[in-house]
């Protein structure tokens, strides 16, 4: 059995897989604002669910940067320098625990569905932040997987800001004042693809990925805003920048633990 878990912003999901991809029960609870509170209440939820079970491997995403297993920085909890692998090491006697970011796991569940798969893709998920993941040929980009797409400084509004701070799910409720899931407008959607489209015009040149694949909560309503992002993109992209083709999450929601499971994989075959 291998054990994934996704600290989101908001909430952390956890859930089992079998070596064939079957996915057992969903476990959820909101994320603690302290990470030792976090540490708490997931070494309690994995005793209580798995203590009893054969585990061979443990992975935890995170929402920022992982050098070696410290999460260096998670700006939307507020956390740095938090030594995940230290606090949860044990947690289930001698099973290992892996640390990873969380786009990038996400990045690398969602290429490896892609038939035939891309040589290389950016997945961007959308939700309380914006995270990116590249995957280079079925795998996390070594070079360029302490990238934070959605720190991309760019202008909207006659400001340069972060992406993040303006197109997250966070921003878009802000800006609207619902959520996404309520906003039936064409003329809002629009709006929002002009928004996502900022970031992307900043780092597809730079990335030039075959696919772009985006998830997370904002992802879920990709058939809203898909095509006009689509086409802002192939009108202000330079001529000579080939477009990217950009499809929707096939698990937006659950991305994360599938590239934990992956990731799981990988890992033991590896041993």
């Amino acid at each position: 059995m291998l054990v994934t878990v996704d600290t989101g912003g908001t909430k952390t999901l956890i859930t089992s897989f079998e070596r064939d991809g079957k996915m057992g029960r969903l476990i959820k609870f909101p994320t603690p604002e302290k990470q030792t509170d976090y540490v708490r209440i997931l070494r309690k939820t994995l005793v209580e669910n798995y203590d009893d079970k054969h585990v061979d491997v443990i992975v935890v995403a995170l929402p920022g940067i992982i050098k070696d297993g410290v999460a260096v920085w998670c700006n939307n909890l507020g956390w740095k320098n938090f030594d995940a692998l230290k606090a949860l090491s044990g947690v289930l006697g001698d099973t290992p625990v892996l640390v990873e970011n969380d786009a990038n796991l996400a990045g690398l569940a969602e290429t490896r569905v892609i038939d035939p798969m891309p040589i290389s893709s950016l997945y961007v998920t959308i939700s309380t932040g914006i995270g990116t993941g590249i995957i280079t040929a079925g795998r996390i980009d070594p070079g360029l997987r302490h990238s934070e797409g959605g720190r991309t400084m760019v202008e909207f509004d006659g400001v340069i800001r972060e992406w993040e701070t303006f197109a997250s799910g966070k921003a878009i409720h802000l800006a609207y004042g619902k959520y996404a899931r309520d906003i039936t407008s064409e003329r809002s959607w629009h709006q929002i693809a002009d928004r996502i489209s900022r970031g992307f015009l900043a780092v597809i040149p730079v990335i030039q990925p075959d696919i772009i694949i985006i998830g997370g909560s904002i992802g879920t309503y990709f058939s809203h805003y898909g095509s006009q992002l689509q086409t802002i993109l192939r009108e202000k992209l330079p001529a000579h920048i080939p477009t990217p083709r950009i499809v929707r999450a096939k698990h937006p929601e659950h991305a994360v633990v599938y590239g934990c499971y992956y990731y799981a994989l990988d890992y033991l075959a590896g041993r």
